[in-house]
C-alpha cells in the first residue's frame, strides 16, 4: 500500500521530487521483500523462446557434459487465455525481454527491426509515430483517429497510438499478431494487434540489478525486486530504469548533439490471493520521456515528382543551408536549428486485474484499468537556424491532455467439452485535448513579418463491444473456429483556431480561423470463422477467414478545415489466412509458416495537401488496397550447443484504387504503386552458441543479420522518398558466472557501418528530410547484470 500511496499522490508533485519519491518506494518495497524472502515459497518459472527461436540461455547452464537438447515451450495469451504458441491458429511473433537486452532495443521502434511483418514510423514527435503490420498501418496526428493495429499492455488497451511507443520497463515478452484480431482484442484491432507483457511478481525473493554503456555516452541503469510481502497472501515486484543518449546528430546552431533521449519510468504490481480460486493483480507504472529528435535532417534542396520524375529545386533553401554550414546529402548528421525540437511525455496508469476460477472449470477475468498521457512537443517547423532573405522561420508548439478509462469481463471456458470459448464485454471512455500553436516570421529580423495560429480541439469517444470466439471440437484432432464482436462507437469533436490568415493575407502553414463540432455514432462487426487440424501431435494446420474493422474518423488537428468535418467512413477488411505450425526431430526443429490475403476498403490515409506554402497532412478515405503474402518462422537446434534461425516476410502491399479528392492533381493516381512502409521482402536470420565451460561458467556467442528490401515512405510515392535495400549485421557475446550470479555482455549494434533512415518526408520549405535511427550508423558497448 505504500507504493500505491505514492502513486496516487506523484501527479501532483514536480518532476525531480517525483523520481526521489519513486526511487525511496521502490528501496522499502526492496527490504519488505527481503524480510518475507524466507517465507517464499518457490514456483517453477517457464522460459520462453523469442522471434528468432532461441532458447532463453540459463547463467551457468551446467558442465561441459553432452546432455539432450531441450526445447521450451512458448506460451502466450493470444487468445486470451494461456496456451502453448504451436496450438494457436494465429500467425504470431514472440519477442522476450532476454534478446530485447542483446540487442539493445527497449521500445517498439527498436523491436520491430527483428520482427519481419512489423514495421515502424519514426517521427520528432510521439503522437506522429505509429504502427504497422503486413504493410498496413495508420498514420495521423489526429486524435479521431484510431489506430489500425491494436496494442494492449498486461490486458489494457492503449487508445492513441502514441502511448505504445514509450520505454517498456519490466519487459517479458512481446507478441505480434497478424492479421485481424478484433475478436478477442480490442479496440477494433483490423490488421493486427501487439500484446506487451510486463514481468509478474514471484513468490520467491528475486532482485537483480543492470547497467549498460554505449558509444554516444548512451547509458541505461535498470533494477528490480520481486517476492512475498505477506506469506500466502500477498507477493509484489517493482522495477525502475534511468536511460539517456546524447544523440547522433549535430545542431550546429546550438552546438549541441541531438537525436538524444532521457528517460525514467517505474512499474510494479502486486498480487493478492485471497483463497484458492482468486487472484487480484493491482498494476501501476509511469514514465518520463525527453527525447530531443530534430524534425528533420535535410539530404536535399529539391523534390523529384511522381510520375514525371520532374526535379524542382530551392534555391532560396540551398542559399540558406549554405550559409549555415549545412550540405545536404544522404550521409548528412548535420541541423542548424534555433529552436531545440523535444518530444516530452508524461504517462502511466493503473489497472486491476481479478481472476476467479469457479466450479467446473470456468474462469472469470476482469480487468479495469486507467491511463494518462501528456505529451509537450516543440518543432523547428522550418529546420533553420536564421532567418535570412525570403526565407521563414516558424515555431511549432504542441500540448496534449489525454485519459482513458476502460473495463473488460470475460469467461472462459474449460477445455475438453464439444465446445469451448472465451466470451465477454468491453468498454472504453477516451478524452482528448490539444492545443497546438504556429508562430511564423517572414522576411529579415530587420522588416518581419509576424504571423501566428493558435488551434484548441478535442476529441470525446466511447466504444462498446461484446465479443465471443471458441473452439467446435468435432474430434481430438479437427476442430472449427467461431468468433463475433458486435460494437459501437460513439465519437465527438470539438475544434477552434484563431489565425492572422486571410485570403489577402496568407502565412505559411496556416489556415484562416475556423471553429465547428461534430458527432457520429457507427455499429460495426468483426468475425472469424475457421478450421484447425493436428496433422500430428508436433504439427497443426489451420485455415481462417476474418473480418476487420475499424471505426469512423474525424481528421480534428490544428489545420482543420470544413471539409475535414465530415465523418471518415470506417475502414473494412476481409482477411484469409493458411498456416502451418511444426516441429520435429524431438523438437529440435520448429517451422512455422502462413499466407494470407487482406482487402481493405475505404483506407484511412494521410493525403498531402499545400497550405501558403507549407506541407499539410489531412486524413481521407483512400479507397482501397491490399496486402498478400507469406510468412515463415523456423528455429534448429543442430547442435546440444548451436541454435540457427530465420525469419522471413514476403508482402505485396499496394494501393488497388486510390480516390482522389476533388482538386488534386493528376499525380494524385497510384493505383498499383506500393504502400508505405511495407517492404516486398524482410528477414532476420541468426545464430546462438551457448557453452558450457565449467560448472560456474559459461558463454554465449550471438550474432544475426537483418535485411529489407527497398521502402517508400510517402503515399504520394514521390521518388526521392524511398529508402534504397538495405541489411544490419549485430554480434553479441555474454559470459555468465553461476556463482556469482552475473553476467557481461560485449554488444555491436550495425557492424558493417550500414547507413539507413528510419523515415524520409518533404520539408516544409522544400527538399527532403530524413531522420536518422539510434543504429545508423555502427556503435557497441557493455551490459552488465547481477542477479541476487
Amino acid at each position: 500500500m505504500h507504493v500505491l500511496m505514492v502513486k496516487l499522490s506523484m501527479s501532483v508533485m514536480p518532476p525531480g521530487l517525483r523520481r526521489i519519491v519513486w526511487s525511496m518506494s521502490v528501496t522499502s518495497l526492496g527490504c519488505a521483500l527481503s524480510m518475507n524472502a524466507g517465507a517464499a515459497s518457490t514456483a517453477p518459472q517457464k522460459r520462453a523462446v523469442g522471434v528468432h527461436g532461441r532458447p532463453e540461455a540459463a547463467a551457468g547452464s551446467g558442465s561441459g557434459t553432452a546432455q539432450p537438447v531441450k526445447t521450451e515451450e512458448v506460451t502466450v495469451s493470444v487468445r486470451r487465455r494461456s496456451e502453448p504458441l504451436q496450438k494457436v491458429p494465429v500467425a504470431t511473433s514472440v519477442y522476450t525481454a532476454s534478446q530485447a537486452r542483446r540487442d539493445n532495443v527497449h521500445d517498439l521502434q527498436g523491436i520491430f527491426e527483428f520482427v519481419p511483418s512489423a514495421n515502424f514510423r519514426a517521427n520528432a514527435s510521439s503522437k506522429d509515430r505509429a504502427i504497422f503490420i503486413r504493410g498496413i498501418g495508420t498514420i495521423s496526428t489526429s486524435p479521431g483517429v484510431e489506430p489500425s493495429v491494436s496494442t494492449v499492455i498486461d490486458g489494457v488497451v492503449l487508445a492513441r497510438p502514441g502511448m505504445a511507443t514509450t520505454d517498456i520497463v519490466g519487459l517479458s515478452q512481446v507478441e505480434v499478431m497478424r492479421g485481424p484480431q478484433g475478436t478477442l482484442f480490442g479496440k477494433n484491432a483490423s490488421a493486427g494487434a501487439v500484446n506487451i507483457v510486463t514481468d509478474r511478481p514471484t513468490a520467491d525473493f528475486h532482485a537483480y540489478t543492470e547497467g549498460s554503456y554505449f558509444s554516444g555516452n548512451e547509458y541505461r541503469l535498470t533494477g528490480g525486486v520481486s517476492g512475498t510481502l505477506v506469506p500466502s497472501k500477498l507477493i509484489a515486484n517493482a522495477d525502475f530504469l534511468v536511460g539517456g543518449f546524447d544523440g547522433n546528430v549535430t545542431n550546429i546552431a546550438s552546438n549541441t548533439m541531438v537525436n538524444g533521449y532521457e528517460h525514467r519510468g517505474v512499474r510494479s504490481k502486486f498480487l493478492w490471493t485471497p483463497d484458492d480460486r482468486t487472484q487480484v493483480t493491482l498494476g501501476l507504472d509511469y514514465m518520463y520521456q525527453n527525447d530531443l529528435v530534430p524534425s528533420g535532417v535535410y539530404s536535399s534542396t529539391s523534390q523529384i515528382a511522381f510520375p514525371t520524375n520532374v526535379a524542382t529545386s530551392n534555391p532560396t533553401l540551398a542559399a540558406a543551408l549554405k550559409a549555415e554550414g549545412i550540405t545536404p546529402s544522404r550521409n548528412n548528421t548535420e541541423v542548424s536549428n534555433n529552436i531545440q525540437s523535444r518530444s516530452v511525455d508524461h504517462s502511466g496508469g493503473a489497472s486491476i486485474t481479478l481472476d476467479r476460477e469457479f466450479a467446473g472449470g470456468y474462469k472469470l477475468t476482469s480487468i479495469s484499468g486507467y491511463r494518462r498521457w501528456q505529451n509537450v512537443q516543440d518543432q523547428d517547423y522550418d529546420g533553420l537556424g536564421s532567418v535570412p532573405a525570403g526565407v521563414t522561420n516558424v515555431h511549432d508548439h504542441g500540448l496534449l491532455n489525454f485519459w482513458q478509462a476502460s473495463e473488460e469481463a470475460r469467461v472462459a471456458s474449460p477445455r475438453g467439452h464439444f465446445f469451448d470459448y472465451v466470451a465477454g464485454f468491453y468498454y472504453l471512455h477516451s478524452l482528448d485535448q490539444e492545443v497546438y500553436s504556429r508562430d511564423v516570421l517572414v522576411g529579415t529580423p530587420a522588416t518581419p513579418n509576424p504571423g501566428y495560429g493558435v488551434s484548441h480541439y478535442g476529441i470525446a469517444n466511447n466504444n462498446y463491444a461484446v465479443f465471443a470466439e471458441g473452439n467446435l471440437n468435432f474430434t481430438k484432432r479437427f476442430r472449427g473456429i467461431l468468433g463475433l464482436r458486435l460494437l459501437r462507437d460513439d465519437l465527438a469533436y470539438n475544434m477552434a483556431r484563431n489565425s492572422t490568415a486571410t485570403a489577402a493575407n496568407p502565412v505559411l502553414g496556416i489556415r484562416p480561423s475556423y471553429a465547428s463540432t461534430g458527432s457520429t455514432s457507427q455499429n460495426g462487426y468483426v468475425d472469424r470463422i475457421g478450421l484447425q487440424y493436428d496433422v500430428l501431435s508436433d504439427m497443426q494446420a489451420y485455415f481462417t477467414y476474418s473480418h476487420g474493422y475499424k471505426g469512423p474518423a474525424y481528421n480534428t488537428f490544428f489545420n482543420m478545415q470544413a471539409t475535414d468535418a465530415q465523418v471518415l467512413r470506417p475502414e473494412q477488411n476481409n482477411t484469409y489466412e493458411i498456416g502451418l505450425k511444426s516441429q520435429f526431430w524431438h523438437r529440435r526443429i520448429t517451422a512455422n509458416f502462413a499466407a494470407f490475403i487482406e482487402d481493405f476498403s475505404n483506407f484511412q490515409a494521410n493525403f498531402l495537401d499545400n497550405v501558403n506554402g507549407g506541407a499539410v497532412y489531412r486524413m481521407i478515405n483512400a479507397g482501397s488496397v491490399s496486402s498478400k503474402g507469406v510468412e515463415g518462422d523456423i528455429s534448429a537446434h543442430v547442435l546440444r550447443d548451436l541454435t540457427l534461425g530465420g525469419n522471413l516476410t514476403y508482402d505485396y502491399a499496394v494501393v488497388d484504387r486510390f480516390n482522389c479528392p476533388a482538386g488534386a492533381p493528376a499525380s494524385c493516381n497510384v493505383n498499383g504503386e506500393p504502400l508505405p512502409f511495407a517492404p516486398r521482402w524482410k528477414f532476420v536470420l541468426n545464430a546462438d552458441y551457448t557453452r558450457a565451460l565449467n560448472d560456474r561458467f559459461s558463454v554465449s556467442v550471438d550474432s544475426d543479420y537483418t535485411w529489407q528490401s527497398r521502402t517508400q515512405f510517402a503515399l504520394t510515392e514521390t521518388p526521392d522518398t524511398v529508402q534504397k535495400a538495405y541489411g544490419i549485421w549485430n554480434m553479441s557475446t555474454t559470459l555468465r558466472d553461476s556463482k556469482l550470479r552475473l553476467q557481461l555482455s560485449l554488444v555491436m549494434r550495425n557492424a558493417i557501418n550500414t547507413h539507413y533512415l528510419s523515415y524520409i518526408s518533404y520539408g516544409v520549405l522544400g527538399g527532403t528530410a530524413d531522420f536518422l535511427p539510434r543504429d545508423y550508423g555502427r556503435y557497441g558497448g557493455f551490459v552488465l547484470r547481477k542477479e541476487f
